[in-house]
């Protein structure tokens, strides 16, 4: 149960005030109702904006990790024989999460008003995906709700691992190389003016490079506000265009276009694409409606296009294989292990086996990206470190030697 706070009118016209205890704001509001209150303005009485809470709010997001031990859950109480009622009030109040905690208490509500569990799922999409949802209905329509909620633990498990290696592969050169960036942007913008002041007034003439780096330095320390302000506001219109359907299109195909990460990703995608079709058949929903929900967890918006094409192709009568076929992103090997799968009526094998194959090469992907990575970022962080210190020292090491 929680509180809310409201203001109200009542028949004469008089303004209310007060807590309203319920399971939810609309149980709440139909409480009022009831006492002949006009109910103009409802907010959960333990909601705080404070900095404190907003930052605790941060730490308790719901992981994926979260949702794969409640699937877990759920099935064992299912198998149980728990009325699904029960099962989502017991798990409410035993998740130590807050954020989970109150949307688990949201579906019981729903659910005890009598919604669906996809129904209630589907309240919460940031939480339970589209796929997650329509995995849930297709239990609830073959009866089959606790081999559901293990189809999708077993998935989303599969899936967090594989993204958490890709993900993991690209933080470490990431966070490398924007550390060295900020070192030697610090070292042009506190330790090289200084050096250029000594080099200025000794009237030594300077290499070429160490004019470069002297020039750099200066404009660096004269305009560091203007630029800063100008990254910021790139980078803010730059996150507004990533987020047009256009930007997510353009930084997708220029991402593939990158030696080995391009690979990954295709691979990265192989694998999600097997994996949601082989989940989905393998629960009982038909391969357009499995397609279609593939599209909508792939990750990247071109397959996702392409991957709705393909549901319509296969609607107007063409097999998957063929129509697969059509499209180049998918590899030969992918169309072909499709096409034995339709023939052989056991497509939901077969993508099952494609799938355990892309994570493999997902790994095999990481590990050789890693591997190029370290020595080409040893070699660059050197290269850039000594230009730097060439640039001073010889010049500094000249004015010694003419002393």
């Amino acid at each position: 149960m929680s509180l809310f706070k409201y203001t109200a009118v009542d028949k004469d016209g008089k303004s209310k005030s007060g807590v309203v205890e319920a399971v939810s704001k609309d149980v709440a509001i139909s409480a009022l109702q009831r006492r002949g209150l006009i109910v103009s303005s409802i907010s959960d009485a333990e909601q705080s904006d404070s900095l404190l809470e907003i930052q605790l709010d941060i730490f308790n997001r719901i992981k994926p990790k979260d949702i794969v031990i409640l699937s877990q859950q759920i099935t064992t109480l299912f198998e149980a024989q728990v009325s699904a009622l029960r099962v989502f009030r017991m798990l409410a109040a035993e998740t130590e999460n807050p954020a989970l905690k109150k949307i688990l208490f949201e579906i019981s509500t729903d659910i005890q008003s009598g919604s669906t569990i996809s129904s209630a799922l589907a309240k919460h999409p940031k939480v339970f995906s589209d796929f997650y949802v329509n995995m849930v209905k297709a239990g609830e329509e073959t009866g089959r709700l606790d081999e559901a909620f293990t189809f999708l633990a077993d998935y989303i498990d599969r899936t967090y691992e594989v993204s958490s290696k890709a993900r993991n592969a690209l933080i470490y050169p990431d966070f490398v190389i924007a550390t060295f960036i900020g070192v030697m942007v610090l070292m042009l913008t506190t330790v090289m003016p200084k050096l250029t002041q000594i080099l200025e007034d000794s009237g030594t003439e300077v290499p070429v490079y160490t004019k470069i780096v002297m020039s750099l330095s200066k404009f660096l320390s004269e305009n560091i506000i203007f630029i800063g302000i100008g990254l910021l506001v790139s980078a803010y219109f730059a996150y507004k265009y990533i987020k047009t359907p256009e930007g997510s299109r353009y930084i997708s195909e220029l991402k593939m276009q990158i030696p080995y990460v391009g690979d990954l990703y295709r691979k990265l995608y192989m694998s999600r694409i097997a994996d949601s079709l082989s989940t989905t058949l393998s629960s009982g929903i038909q391969l357009v409606r499995g397609t279609e929900i593939a599209a909508s967890v792939v990750g990247d918006p071109n397959y996702a296009q392409t991957l709705r094409n393909v549901s319509k192709d296969i609607q107007t009568g063409k097999s998957m294989s063929e129509s697969l076929r059509t499209y180049n992103m998918f590899p030969g090997i992918f169309v072909a292990m499709v096409k034995v799968g339709e023939e052989s009526g056991n497509l939901s094998e077969i993508l099952k086996t494609l799938a355990k194959f892309y994570r493999r090469e997902v790994q095999n992907a990481v590990d050789t990206l890693v591997s190029l990575i370290e020595p080409i970022m040893i070699v660059v962080l050197g290269l850039g470190v000594g230009i730097l210190l060439a640039s001073v020292m010889i010049p500094i090491y000249n004015i010694s030697a003419g002393i």
